[in-house]
């Protein structure tokens, strides 16, 4: 069991110890790039993301090793980093526990504490495992959000309402927006879908009442919290 107390002196930074960090480093993001892919095998996912857990515990380390026990370099670093604009949108929130779980990887490793890195990327692995094992990260609700497109002459106050009772738990309008010139209307509404229907014949009695114009259906996160 000693292995896993392994750690460095890192007050002297020499050529060995930067070596094993950065290797430690290099191993940890590996699994984690791992753990990553695994848990994401049944979604879509920016593969790249993947090369980023990678290399993040060792970018981390460096920039630790680099100005540990220097003030001066610290700041000169946070200086440029303010520089640094990040645009790409995190579309999926748990990537962000990854990124976050990454950094403590490299932390722990700079600082010469190999073991405890270890430690940690094999307790925050079994816990992204097990969660994703028993499905705690999905969505159990049946929240969606449906577009109706219908044209100017419908009345569509109350015309889907008996198809909706049919077919849905709830629902609530949340916009209407005109399009085409104003010859049709947008209907942007908020539902929660009964357990067990078929979407499809719900989707079939929709068509039939607004003149088989377009209907959309979206039950992702990013969908339900746009407008």
């Amino acid at each position: 069991m000693t292995i896993f107390y392994i750690t460095l002196d890192m007050t002297v930074l020499t050529l060995q110890n930067m070596l094993l960090v950065l290797s430690a480093g290099t191993i940890f993001g590996l699994i984690m790039s791992f753990v990553f892919a695994y848990t994401h095998k049944k979604t879509v996912y920016d593969h790249t993301f993947r090369m980023t857990l990678i290399l993040l515990p060792v970018v981390i380390s460096i920039i630790i090793m680099l100005v540990s026990n220097n003030l001066a370099r610290a700041f000169s670093l946070a200086g440029v980093f303010t520089l640094v604009r990040f645009r790409t949108a995190i579309a999926d929130s748990r990537d962000i526990a990854y990124i976050l779980s990454t950094v403590g990887i490299g932390l722990a490793a700079a600082l010469g504490y190999i073991g405890y890195a270890l430690i940690i990327t094999a307790f925050i692995s079994a816990v992204l495992l097990l969660l994703n094992m028993f499905h705690l990260d999905q969505e159990k609700t049946s929240h969606a959000k449906l577009r109706i497109i219908v044209p100017e002459n419908l009345n569509y106050s109350n015309a889907f309402d008996d198809i909706f009772s049919t077919y849905l738990d709830n629902f609530k309008l949340q916009r209407v927006k005109t399009t085409d010139f104003g010859s049709l209307f947008e209907l942007t509404y908020l539902v929660k879908i009964k357990k067990g229907i078929d979407q499809k014949k719900m989707i079939d009695a929709i068509r039939v009442r607004n003149g088989n114009l377009n209907i959309t259906l979206s039950s992702d996160y990013v969908s339900l919290m746009s407008e």
